[in-house]
């Protein structure tokens, strides 16, 4: 993996954001998942071999400070950090490509600025931000392929327990393996990076009440000139195929990638099809 180099700029509230540089190429600006830094990215699979990946750390997180104003995490807050970054970087418009959590801030953004966006990818995208819901049975068709995993009866009795509304922290812990497509050591020792970077209390503000209006955004996005891909992971029960499918039929001009054997982290489970897919 390739060093990074870290920088900083001031959000229009005046709170100091980080953002990491890592590659060559033309700009490619990640936005992660979470909220949470951009650390868990890496180098997005080896995607920095062929683009600039330019990963802030959203406010509160990683090297960003956290703001004066603990209102200013809802996602549609930091829309305006976003655009901050694009200024920053002096791009007129820019390729954008977000992860998990961070799509909701990307459709905020292209919907806010879409003449600034040259091209959106969302990668196993959250869908709060256009009102999608994912049912339980599609949850647990989605993980059904994996039942031969020695680790499936206990996830999958946490999977129900979850759906039916028994959840435990235990539960949340047991469908981990759920969200990679090899629950192996490498994906163990990711898993608790994230959850030592993660925040709740930030994670909760981001989707605080008034975050998301999902008809305005969805007519925003039927406008949206700029191509879109978005990319699932085929046993990914956190955004399943279809959901992401249902996705896609909101932009005008959308691809859909499913990636086989992929969970909710697609560059950790194939780099090599994922960089294809991603670029």
């Amino acid at each position: 993996m390739p060093p990074s180099s870290s920088f900083s700029f001031s959000a229009p509230d005046g709170t100091e954001l980080a953002y990491h540089v890592r590659g060559e190429g033309s700009p490619l600006v990640a936005l992660p998942g979470g909220p949470a830094d951009s650390a868990y990215l890496g180098d997005l699979g080896g995607l920095s071999r062929y683009r600039q990946l330019v990963m802030p750390d959203l406010r509160g997180t990683g090297g960003s400070a956290a703001p004066r104003d603990p209102a200013s995490y809802r996602c549609d807050r930091m829309v305006a950090d976003v655009e901050a970054l694009r200024m920053r970087l002096g791009l007129d418009r820019m390729d954008l490509l977000a992860h998990c959590a961070g799509a909701n801030l990307a459709v905020l953004y292209a919907s806010c600025h879409p003449e600034r966006v040259e091209r959106l990818t969302l990668i196993t995208p959250s869908v709060a931000a256009v009102g999608l819901t994912i049912s339980a049975e599609l949850r647990r068709e989605t993980v059904r392929a994996r039942s031969a995993e020695p680790w499936f009866p206990a996830a999958y009795a946490a999977l129900e327990a979850i759906t039916q509304g028994r959840a435990t922290a235990a539960s949340w812990d047991a469908i981990t393996p759920f969200s990679y497509g090899r629950w192996d050591e490498a994906a163990r020792a990711h898993q608790a990076a994230a959850d030592e970077g993660s925040n709740p209390g930030i994670m909760a503000a981001y989707s605080a009440e008034g975050a998301y209006d999902p008809p305005a955004t969805r007519a925003a996005l039927a406008r949206l000139t700029a191509p879109v891909r978005l990319l699932a992971g085929e046993v990914d029960p956190g955004a399943p195929p279809a959901t992401v499918a249902e996705y896609a039929a909101l932009f005008p001009d959308a691809e859909l990638v499913i990636q086989p054997g992929a969970g909710h982290f697609p560059w950790l489970d194939d780099p090599a099809y994922f960089v294809t897919a991603a670029t």
